[in-house]
């Protein structure tokens, strides 16, 4: 297969705060410094692109020397943290921007879907607007026309393609969008994270799409933070953490580094669950609640609380949780029936949960603490967690059978 995208050495830097490339004075210091044969004066002190930390720079790289081709009918998936520089990266390819240095060779059509309603004039309504994106795409009437029909039918607005799509929802201003990127036969299709505005439904209609669109030789960029279709759409993966493009290896392994470095963010509640009582709190008070955001499908739930004594009178107490589905259906309730003593008016304690196996999903711990048989303190909701659709080993949750409903996936032998 031929290469059809290929990028070098590819920078992209922005000043912070500024809604243009900079002033004069610094064009005119870039200038001089070009025209000598020297670095570009301001390359030197510019930050890496990582929004958790802050430095005294005010110029950052977004991208910096990434470089990499993609060959004719790839799906090529690009995954990274809010942040990365993933959006960055198709809108040099998208032509939207241009890069600080470092160039990219493309062959063919590129038909680019970045952000809801790319390439739409709102005042011109979804008819229109095929016509006006097939024009931008070299296409003529005639062969927009031949496509029209298949279009419509595959966006779902027919009943609205004669009116405006400024009138339109997100998620019909997707709909149509996606339909015209898709259809309309761009040698390279770009579709950035916009999926996520339209239904699951339709979701599952444009990841066969682009199948469809791969199997006829042409190319197509996917980014997403969902990294089930990913993993099933995608033939490569590339990685970018803080504006740079980690080592290029194995799909598995690229997906397994990406949950890695990101999925097991801690996470400290405080008081921000619902006190189902108005005396609760005042004799002991949960303080904190320290977890994962997400965990690893069949890892361990490991939770850390912390209690504070406000009763001198209440010398131990026993630990009650709970965990509930995103429904609010109680899933399991752990209660320690072991007493834990305070020390200096505090007390923290570290549980692990080594049976249950969660389906995949969103869920929420809700904690109580007692003694004598008096609850003392309860919140409900209070910790919210993921399990990964991911095994530690990278391996997804859909190559396994047997569950098709329900919350907890459960082991079992067979026999005959």
């Amino acid at each position: 297969m031929s290469t059809v995208i290929k990028v070098e050495n590819l920078s992209k830097q922005y000043r912070l705060g500024q809604v243009s490339t900079g002033t004069l004075m610094h064009d005119i210091n870039r200038w001089f410094h070009k025209v000598r044969g020297l670095e570009d004066p301001y390359a030197k002190i510019t930050g890496v692109n990582n929004r958790d930390t802050a430095d005294d720079s005010e110029y950052v790289w977004a991208l910096k020397d990434i470089n990499f081709e993609v060959k004719q009918g790839e799906v090529l998936g690009i995954i990274g943290r809010n942040g990365a520089g993933k959006s960055t990266l198709l809108k040099i390819l998208s032509k939207v921007t241009s890069p600080t240095t470092g160039q990219i060779n493309v062959k063919g059509r590129i038909a680019s879907l970045l952000e809801v309603g790319t390439g739409f004039h709102p005042e011109l309504t979804g008819r229109e607007n095929i016509f006006l994106n097939g024009a931008i795409l070299g296409m003529t009437k005639t062969e927009i026309r031949s496509k029209f029909d298949e279009i419509v039918a595959f966006s779902g607005v027919e009943k609205y393609i004669d009116t405006p799509v400024k009138r339109y929802s997100s998620g019909m201003y997707v709909r149509l969008a996606f339909a015209v990127a898709a259809h309309l036969e761009p040698e390279i299709l770009i579709v950035d994270e916009v999926l996520a505005v339209g239904d699951a439904e339709f979701q599952k209609k444009c990841l066969g799409k682009m199948k469809d669109v791969s199997g006829e030789g042409r190319t197509v960029l996917f980014v997403s933070h969902n990294m089930a279709a990913v993993e099933s759409l995608c033939e490569n993966i590339i990685l970018l953490e803080n504006g740079l493009l980690t080592p290029l290896t194995s799909k598995k392994d690229t997906l397994h580094r990406y949950l890695k470095n990101n999925i097991n963010t801690t996470k400290n509640n405080s008081i921000s669950g619902k006190r189902v009582h108005q005396d609760h709190g005042k004799r002991v008070k949960i303080l904190k609640l320290k977890h994962n955001e997400t965990f690893f499908w069949k890892e361990n739930l490991t939770i850390s609380i912390s209690c504070e004594q406000i009763d001198p009178s209440i010398e131990e107490i026993e630990i009650g949780v709970g965990v509930d589905s995103e429904g609010g259906n109680r899933i399991f309730t752990f209660e320690s029936h072991e007493r834990y003593k305070f020390e200096n008016k505090n007390l923290s304690t570290n549980i692990e949960f080594t049976s249950p196996i969660l389906v995949p999903g969103k869920y929420f711990f809700s904690l109580g603490v007692r003694s004598l048989n008096q609850t003392l303190d309860f919140l409900e909701f209070f910790g919210e967690f993921s399990v990964s659709e991911f095994d530690i080993k990278g391996k997804h949750f859909g190559h396994h059978q047997g569950v098709s409903s329900g919350f907890i996936y459960p082991e079992a032998n067979v026999f005959f």
